[in-house]
């Protein structure tokens, strides 16, 4: 089986420094089909708000039990399991302020 190569490979470096940033008013899109209102509905808005407000990441070592303890209870308030974490360090940092 032959070996799939790295999306960071040298010659991909080397290739994507030739490509030259061009403008959305250079573009021509002209042969791009227009979308329905269906499918202006189902898109979603990708990457996070540009709040000013960003967190930090960081990396902790919790027991799966724990994390899925975490993830069960996010799921059934409707939050990412990483939302609900930072509720609960914020709630438990206040009370011990």
């Amino acid at each position: 089986m032959k070996k799939k190569p790295s999306a960071s490979s040298a010659p991909d470096k080397r290739a994507g420094k030739s490509v030259r940033h061009m403008p959305d008013s250079q573009i021509d899109f002209s042969d791009m089909p227009e979308l329905s209102d269906q499918q202006l509905k189902r898109m979603k808005r990708v990457g996070r708000p540009a709040t000013g407000l960003a967190k930090q990441l960081i990396a902790i070592r919790l027991s799966p039990r724990l994390l899925a303890t975490l993830r069960t209870m996010a799921a059934k308030q409707g939050k990412g399991y990483q939302t609900l974490i930072h509720e609960l360090l914020e709630k438990a940092a206040s009370r011990a302020a």
